[in-house]
């Protein structure tokens, strides 16, 4: 286990003064989190990195601390909490582990289709149990020729009845191992090519599914990526989120909160490394002085805690804009994915940097971080994707 540098177990906040933006409930969910994080989680992060397996413990954790429900309205048993809590309980604990950060942000996941499109008989079937975490959810999206692209999507789900059909394959599917309700998106109408995608809600132990290849990922090793493969599986059409058709625009619009979730994420991890690194410096003697009291590195400091703050702000304005349902949330959500995860690479790396020779070691933990940080430039839309969506709307 690593030495823990004086200071660094704040980790998160940076510092800054939350009482203006919070409530007093709302503080105090924070401070529980926050607690967890430091006791549960943080003591749990590189051994999740070196098992590779799934913290079903963290799960659990998570469930008991009811944060599963933070977005969810309360008539569907969640909390219909603001999303600046949200992204902050995010925060705190993408600070010490992104896998288990990650726990939340995938369960919202799976949880943000039906909030989009879902009808009520739906939403009172599926949110109670995603809410409570009783229901691992995911969603199902990605194919080996349909990344960015969604045009060539092969999968299909055609009508027999009162069924649909549904054969292809699905690759890079978070928990599609675990899950027990997953939005799967396909061709109701394979002529019309994007316009024929729909979103269709696939329950555990349908006949026909099957797991193909676990991936073995660089970073985020606590969270399992698997292959889907589906063979004439039938599902009810009542399953069909929205219209059919519906399913790109219904993407679009759930990845607008996906987007917010990762910059979180990559927030979180920014500040974690950040603060362990800048600890660390203050430690270490070099030519007889402490290595913070290098003009060079304190520039260098400056300027990343300068950048994880405006990602921060751009994070809360994204969210409030979220919150009232704003016109500007497409270009928002996408401008601060793409700012708060290119500052979680540079901060990662600049981090290894700083410890030299240990940094590159898993004694320490800003190697993992590093690693951990790659994925959330490519995730809900590729860094170039999101240069996309931002000019389109300027």
């Amino acid at each position: 286990m690593a030495t823990t540098y004086a200071g660094a177990e704040h980790r998160g906040s940076g510092g800054v003064d939350l009482s203006p933006l919070l409530s007093e409930d709302e503080a105090l969910i924070l401070q529980t989190v926050k607690k967890a994080a430091a006791e549960k989680i943080a003591p749990r992060a590189a051994e999740i990195d070196e098992l590779d397996t799934f913290p079903a413990d963290l799960f659990d954790l998570f469930r008991e601390l009811g944060l599963f429900g933070l977005p969810v309205p309360e008539e569907y048993g969640g909390v219909g909490a603001r999303t600046i809590l949200f992204c902050k309980v995010i925060e705190e604990i993408a600070a010490v582990s992104l896998s288990a950060a990650n726990i939340l942000t995938q369960q919202t996941f799976g949880i943000q289709f039906l909030l989009t499109a879902g009808n009520e008989e739906q939403k009172k079937r599926f949110l109670p149990g995603l809410a409570s975490g009783e229901l691992h959810g995911a969603g199902a999206i990605t194919e080996p020729e349909a990344g960015s692209d969604q045009e060539p999507m092969r999968t299909t789900a055609l009508v027999d009845g009162d069924q649909y059909v549904l054969n292809g394959n699905k690759c890079f599917i978070t928990w599609a191992n675990i899950a027990d309700v997953m939005t799967v998106f396909a061709k109701t109408q394979p002529e019309l090519g994007r316009r024929g995608i729909s979103a269709i809600l696939f329950e555990r132990g349908t006949p026909g599914m099957r797991i193909g290849r676990l991936e073995k990922k660089m970073g985020l090793r606590g969270s399992p990526t698997a292959e889907v493969v589906f063979e004439n599986c039938r599902v009810p059409r009542s399953n069909l989120l929205g219209a059919e058709g519906d399913g790109f625009k219904i993407a679009m619009k759930s990845l607008n909160h996906g987007r917010l979730a990762i910059a979180a994420l990559a927030i979180g991890l920014a500040q974690g490394a950040l603060d362990y690194a800048w600890s660390y410096a203050k430690n270490r003697v070099q030519f007889g002085h402490a290595v913070s009291e290098f003009q060079g590195l304190r520039f260098l400091v400056a300027e990343r805690a300068t950048e994880i703050e405006a990602a921060r702000s751009l994070a809360y304005r994204a969210g409030m804009e979220y919150d009232v349902k704003g016109p500007a949330l497409p270009k928002l959500a996408a401008m601060t994915k793409l700012f708060a995860t290119d500052v979680a690479m540079r901060v990662t790396v600049d981090a290894v940097q700083l410890l030299g020779g240990y940094g590159y070691t898993r004694e320490y933990p800003v190697e993992r971080m590093m690693r951990d940080a790659k994925i959330l430039q490519i995730v809900e839309g590729t860094n170039q994707i999101q240069k996309v969506v931002i000019s389109n709307h300027l």
